[in-house]
Formats: C-alpha cells, structure tokens, sequence
C-alpha cells in the first residue's frame, strides 16, 4: 500500500468534510409581521437583509401578513401549532398570547443590558417577566397654534408645566366664548375601537382612576367605578354638554382646517400638522389632571413563539433589532419614537436639540401601558361602550359600574388568567 497515497486520501476527505461543514446552509428563521405602511416594510427588509449578511448560522425569512387580518391570522396559527419563530405582534394581545403558552419568556434569551436599556414601552409583559420588545413607539400630544395661544393670552404647556385640569377648563371656556371657534377641541371622537382605550383611558389614569385594580388584575370595582372615574367620566360628559368639542364630527380635519383650537392626537400626526403651520405649530404635552400627565403606551412588539425549533436563533434576531444602530435606522425611516436613549441619540428628529426630541420625552416620562393581562380584549370592548354611553349623555356612574361588571364576569369565567387576589 502506497502510504503516501493513503494520507493524500485522508487529507482530502477531511478536507471535503470541513468545507461542506463551512458550507452548510444556515438555519431558517421563519418570521411573520403585519403589513404595513411603505415606509416601514422596506425599514424592516432592509434590517432582514443586514442581519443576513452580519452572520452565517441563521436566515430570516420575513412573510408579510395583511394588517386587516393578522391577529385572526396568528390566533388561527397558535391554534393549529403553525406559529412562526418570531413574529410581530400589537402590544395589548401580547398578554393574552403569553398566558395561552404560545410565547417564551424572553429574560435569559436576550441580554440582560438590551432590556435594562429600553424604556418601559419596549417591553411587553405577562405577571412581571418580559414576552415581547418593541424598537419604537408614538407618543400622544395637544397640537395647537401659538398665533392663536397668543392671541386669547394662553401660555404655551411644557414638559415641566403642563395645564392643570382646572387652567385647561378655563383655556376651553376663554376659547368658546371668543366665538372664533364653534368647538374648541378635538379628542376624535370619531374614531372608535382601540383609541378610546389607548387615547381616553389615560385621561382617566391622569384622574386617579385606571381600568382594572393593576395590583392584582382581577379586579376594576374602585378604580373604574369609583369616585376618581366618575369625576373622569363626568368631565368627559362636560366637554360635549359645553361643547367644547363634537361628539359627532364629519372627520378629524377640523384642526387642519382651522376650525379647532387645540387637537388631542398622536406623533404620527406630526408631519401634517407641521406641513399647515410650520413654526406657528406648537406641540404640548397633555394636561395634568391630578395624577400627573398621563399617555397610552405599547406599539407594535416582537416575540418568540413556543413552537419555534431553533429559539437561540430568534433570539439572535431579536437582539439584532434591538441595536441602537438598528432602532435609529427604523426611526429615521419611519419617524417612530425610539424606544432607548442611545438609538435616539442617534436620529435626528429625537436627538437632544432634535426637533421632534419633545415626543421622547413625552413618551419617557408619561406612557403607560395599557393593561397587561389576558382580559385586554373585554377591557377595552366594555370601556369603549361605557364612554360611548357617557359621550351620549348617559349615566356615568352606571355606565362605568356596566363596564366594571362585564369585565370582571369575564375575569372570573377564566379563573383569573393566571392572576389572584
């Protein structure tokens, strides 16, 4: 036997081996999320795309889910074992999808410093253990115009000095009687579904009232029923017996148009507003109306399913996202409000000195989250009727203790979604 032939032979398979190991295909990360605007979707291919090219053991591989029918999509999914590894998900059902066992806790998967540095927005919980980050969020405000503050000897609200409840009754009686505008502000109400949870309840939050007891999750009698809400519900009621606003408007337009004084609406409203009034735009935060100025909080997340074979993989994913680098190029793309301190340092419109910096800061220091827990989905049904009913000039005592009644029926069918008293 030639031994030198034989050690060539060795050498080569070993050799082939190494290369095919080094040549191996990576390992298919199946992604899902909801299909939105065209900003946001190319922000996010071109995150795919990077992360592809940063490593070699995984590969994304997004699928676009119509935002119409996604959550009935991944509920039907969850159902039939057929979840992806990673996917998207409204922040308010992420609660529910923890407690039905479809999610992994995320402590321990990702790094520990990602999920200290992100504010609280960015981190989507079930019973205290994290299930979901977000890279962004938005940021509810009063848009008004200083020419027209200036005007009836109304001062500019900051960060540090919002209106108070009784300066805020006072500024839409001023803005009424000047007879310059038939409604002085705007709160949408002609919107419907998720807005009054996310935009009313933290008005009623800033009262001293919530929709559910958070101490315990199994309860709302007290805190939507009792006598912070009623007070809520009746200043609710007040704005549409003084008609400071329209409870039933054709369209949300009338700031735009000039019809109204001050509009309750979101960052996402920004770019209009600023394209009707440029510098005359003034952004404010939202009154303080005993408990500190309070805004909804909680945008789109991303989280592990259960089923997913390969979870260090996703998590990979996940940390990747969470990069400052990563949030900045999101935000840049879409204008979203970044969810840490550094990938805002690192934006323009939310740097220091950026000039949209004023919705980090609103978002930091005044979001709240709406409840985390599995009963959301009657939460928010049962509120929206009850300030349907209150905005109609019903009873708001009996409309909230409706509202406290339905949900807690529904908390006690389902053993407490893992909560007790």
């Amino acid at each position: 036997m030639n031994m030198k032939t034989v050690s060539f032979s060795v050498l080569a398979t070993l050799i082939a081996a190494a290369s095919a190991q080094a040549m191996a295909a990576p390992v298919e990360i199946k992604v899902w999320r909801h299909d939105t605007n065209e900003k946001e979707i190319a922000a996010s291919k071109a995150a795919v795309e990077r992360f592809n090219k940063s490593q070699n053991d995984y590969k994304v591989v997004m699928e676009m889910i119509p935002e119409g029918a996604y959550t009935e999509t991944i509920n039907a999914a969850a159902l039939a074992g057929k979840l992806p590894c990673a996917l998207d998900m409204d922040q308010p059902v992420v609660p529910n999808f923890a407690w039905a066992g479809n999610l992994v806790e995320l402590d321990g998967l990702l790094p520990a410093d990602q999920l200290q540095q992100l504010n609280n927005v960015g981190k989507g919980t079930y019973k205290g253990k994290v299930y979901s980050v977000g890279q962004y969020d938005v940021s509810l405000t009063l848009f008004s115009r200083k020419s027209v503050l200036e005007k009836h000897g109304i001062r500019i609200a900051t960060l540090d000095k919002p209106y108070t409840l009784e300066e805020f009754n006072q500024i839409l009686e001023k803005l009424k009687q000047s007879g310059e505008f038939r409604y002085p502000f705007d709160v949408n109400t002609s919107w419907s579904g998720e807005w009054y949870s996310y935009g009313f309840a933290p008005f009623l939050q800033s009262f001293g009232g919530d929709q559910i007891n958070r101490d315990n999750y199994v309860e709302s009698e007290g805190v939507l029923n009792g006598e912070k809400a009623v007070a809520f519900g009746n200043w609710m009621q007040s704005l549409v017996k003084n008609k400071y606003i329209d409870r039933k408007p054709t369209d949300d337009k009338g700031f735009l148009q000039g019809k109204v004084a001050i509009h309750y609406n979101g960052s996402w409203a920004v770019g209009d507003m600023t394209a009707a009034y440029g510098d005359d735009l003034a952004i404010m935060p939202v009154p303080d109306f005993g408990n500190g100025p309070v805004i909804g909080g909680g945008s789109w997340h991303w989280g592990i399913s259960k089923a997913c074979p390969d979870k260090a993989g996703a998590a990979k994913w996940l940390s990747f996202l969470l990069q400052p680098e990563e949030i900045a190029a999101m935000s840049n793309a879409t204008s979203l409000i970044p969810n840490t301190e550094a990938a805002a340092a690192l934006t323009e419109n939310y740097k220091t000195g950026g000039k949209w910096r004023v919705f980090y800061e609103f978002s930091k220091k005044f979001a709240k989250m709406r409840p985390e827990t599995p009963a959301y989905p009657v939460i928010t049904s049962s509120f929206e009727k009850s300030m349907n009913d209150i905005l109609d000039g019903g009873d708001v005592q009996d409309a909230l203790d409706k509202a406290v009644e339905a949900i807690e029926r529904n908390i006690e069918d389902n053993n407490g979604y893992g909560f007790k008293k």
